[in-house]
């Protein structure tokens, strides 16, 4: 995103800064991580809010880092829970350092955040950030409780990824409103559009894990049954299944078995259940294209449009 090139650097500099610690390893874990890649789509996200609602201030580029903070704890944390070995193309921290070192470093980022919000001097700003990372924190619980929950249905799929994915999202978005002083309507459509885009950025992400190439994903194919979540693909796949498919399907989540995978992937293909999960996400892509169509015209309302068309086609 071109648009926002110049901004991205300076939050990479304010990252940089701010991973400053007197103790070698928080910075040496930290730099891991983020040096690692990744899409950073939560600060362009803020980024690109304001630049669509005309906002030039410094802060955004500490917010910026503040968002991207929170999502990089959450992965420290994450990859310890779910004993993931590979990220972005990388082995995970948890495998290089260990699981101490990535949960305590997790802890670190998440107290930096809170000292840099303090600097925004703006406690709407504090209530939204506090409250998105309670609930990512419960969206996890969620996550945990359903492991190898073969029952999980549809809509608690999407009140977890809602909570764990989406929120930062909607958070980030609704932040570069509030540095605008948008209106709280205004506001209400950036977190419209956050919320959407990140359901559907989640949507795809459960997709790939069933027909993306590990070597392009940067990440094993099939890690999420092996978790034993139940995911979009795999519910759609045994509602359409036959009930020895189903079976089998339920067996799969309920014992993360990666030897069945194979079996698993040939049955969410055969039924239909990747068009099924597609078609969700394009509807919440849809819904994300409607929101930003409501921001003031110009060029970063138009990257923020066909950043949500161009989520469809993502690959890793």
């Amino acid at each position: 995103m071109a648009i926002i090139a110049q901004d991205m650097r300076e939050v990479d500099l304010v990252i940089t800064h701010r991973l400053d610690s007197g103790v070698p390893l928080v910075g040496q874990v930290s730099r891991y991580i983020i040096s690692a890649g990744g899409k950073r789509l939560r600060p362009a996200l803020l980024l690109l809010i304001c630049g669509a609602l005309g906002y030039t201030g410094a802060q955004r580029f500490n917010l910026a880092a503040v968002v991207e903070f929170i999502h990089t704890s959450t992965l420290l944390h994450d990859d310890v829970v779910d004993d993931s070995s590979m990220r972005r193309g990388n082995p995970t921290a948890n495998e290089t350092f260990g699981n101490p070192a990535s949960v305590l470093v997790g802890d670190f980022l998440y107290s930096r955040c809170f000292q840099m919000m303090v600097d925004a001097q703006n406690m709407r700003i504090m209530e939204v950030l506090a409250e998105a990372t309670n609930v990512i924190a419960e969206g996890e619980v969620m996550q945990l409780m359903n492991m190898h929950n073969a029952a999980l249905d549809e809509t608690g799929y999407l009140h977890v990824i809602r909570s764990k994915t989406a929120k930062l999202f909607e958070a980030s978005a609704r932040v570069g409103a509030i540095l605008a002083n948008a209106s709280p309507d205004m506001e209400a459509v950036c977190a419209n559009y956050g919320q959407a885009l990140g359901t559907a950025f989640q949507i795809i992400d459960d997709v790939l894990d069933y027909t993306g190439d590990a070597t392009v994903m940067g990440k094993n194919l099939g890690d999420d049954l092996r978790e034993g979540k139940t995911t979009l693909p795999l519910i759609a796949a045994m509602q359409r299944a036959s009930d020895q498919e189903r079976q089998l399907i339920q067996s799969a989540i309920e014992t993360g078995k990666l030897e069945l995978i194979d079996q698993v992937v040939a049955i969410v293909q055969a039924t239909g259940a990747l068009d099924v999960a597609r078609q969700a996400a394009a509807e919440e892509a849809r819904r994300a294209i409607m929101a930003a169509e409501q921001l003031p015209d110009n060029a970063h309302r138009q990257c923020l449009i066909q950043l949500a068309a161009q989520l469809l086609e993502r690959q890793s």
